[in-house]
């Protein structure tokens, strides 16, 4: 049966359960988005942001879908699900459905995670919420996120997945974020799930004037990764940062294909990626700026750097500048290589192991990310989930080839 197919007989088997447990907002998009999708379908290899992930394929294997996703933990307010006067006012106002995969999981989503900050207010703590995926075979979840900062608000939110057990398991996750004049948010992911996770994860920021945004996305174990990250810079003299490095071996695949629209003038954009790649792992990134009629005195750098260890690993990189105003500072670039060899016979040298050798390299080039990170303890953290995960002391990752 054709794929597509398949989900569209599968909403049309579950509508009325969908409509049930869901909050209105949510229930009013719904026969639009599934209408969105089977038009659209899976996008294909054809399109050029799923160039290098076939979604069909993924899809397929007969899923059973779960509707039993509120098994998000959080350490602090404040955490609602399905608030309604955020819903009502925000939700799908980000999210583009003319992605078929953000319609497909508007179709079918029934809970909504909604974080708001009010106007003036500063979360003090960092918000951390962990998402645990737990031990379900052939299990399929759609997720909704919709983070809301008002005029001068402030904070640092982790997002941290993981998996408890190996498991055939797939996911949809849409996130909306709304940043208000003035304000500020931080904004950290971590992924540690396992080879037969498969998670596409599709976050849209809305960035008004004099507002900031750092986000950091690390993924340090996963089957199947799909990132789609779009920043729209709306306001004079906001600023995005969209970070991110990713580890991975065997047979792991992680795309990221991000887009920052400056729509405004006297905006900033900042954007690093690092991948380290082995065996016949897969990494993809595809970043493109646009810089929209008007947008003068506009400021960006792009910059994609990639370590392909393997001699079977694959990184593809294009970075994209798309440019309608004449008074910029736009730049990017990307490379790809080896590990150096002579550091590595420098090191060795002075009779550092092969293999610390190596995980020294490469910890030094993902430091760079990893340092970027403003909060100490979250920075000694991830410092020290990627020493392990080269270490190969990590359940996820016995016998990482990263380290031999």
């Amino acid at each position: 049966m054709d794929t597509t197919k398949s989900y569209i007989d599968l909403f049309a088997n579950h509508r009325e359960q969908l409509m049930a447990v869901a909050p209105d907002v949510m229930n009013s998009v719904r026969d639009e988005a599934i209408r969105q999708f089977q038009q659209q379908g899976f996008p294909t290899q054809k399109v050029e942001e799923y160039k290098y992930t076939d979604t069909s394929q993924l899809f397929s294997g007969n899923y059973e879908l779960s509707m039993a996703t509120a098994r998000v933990s959080a350490n602090d307010a404040p955490v609602v699900v399905n608030n309604s006067d955020l819903l009502q006012k925000y939700y799908g106002r980000c999210a583009d459905m003319s992605d078929s995969i953000v319609a497909l999981n508007t179709a079918f989503a029934t809970e909504c995670l909604c974080i708001h900050v009010g106007s003036n207010q500063r979360v003090e703590r960092p918000l951390e919420i962990s998402d645990i995926m737990k031990a379900q075979t052939n299990k399929m979840e759609h997720k909704r996120i919709l983070i809301v900062l008002d005029e001068n608000a402030s904070l640092t939110l982790l997002l941290h997945y993981e998996a408890t057990d190996p498991m055939r398991f797939l996911t949809t996750q849409v996130v909306e974020v709304v940043v208000g004049n003035g304000a500020h948010l931080d904004m950290y992911e971590i992924e540690e799930t396992h080879a037969g996770c498969t998670r596409f994860n599709n976050i849209s920021f809305n960035i008004f004037s004099n507002a900031t945004v750092r986000h950091i996305g690390i993924t340090l174990f996963n089957g199947t990764t799909r990132n789609t990250i779009s920043a729209a810079l709306k306001g004079e003299y906001s600023e995005v940062t969209l970070n991110g490095c990713v580890m991975e071996d065997k047979s792991q695949h992680v795309d990221v294909n991000t887009l920052i629209r400056h729509e405004a003038p006297r905006c900033t954009s900042h954007e690093l990626y690092k991948f380290v790649v082995d065996e016949q792992a897969l990494g993809a990134f595809a970043g493109k700026v646009y810089v929209a009629e008007g947008a003068q005195q506009t400021e960006s750098d792009e910059v994609n750097q990639n370590i392909c260890i393997g001699n079977e690993s694959h990184m593809f990189t294009q970075p994209m500048l798309e440019i309608y105003a004449d008074d910029v500072k736009c730049s990017h670039g990307s490379t790809v290589g080896k590990l150096d060899e002579t550091a590595l016979f420098y090191l060795r040298q002075r009779g550092i192991p092969f293999a610390k050798a190596r995980q020294l390299l490469i910890q030094a080039f993902i430091s760079q990310v990893v340092d970027y990170i403003p909060l100490q303890p979250l920075r000694e953290r991830l410092h020290s989930m990627a020493e392990r995960r080269l270490g190969g002391d990590l359940d996820t990752c016995a016998g990482c080839s990263l380290c031999r």
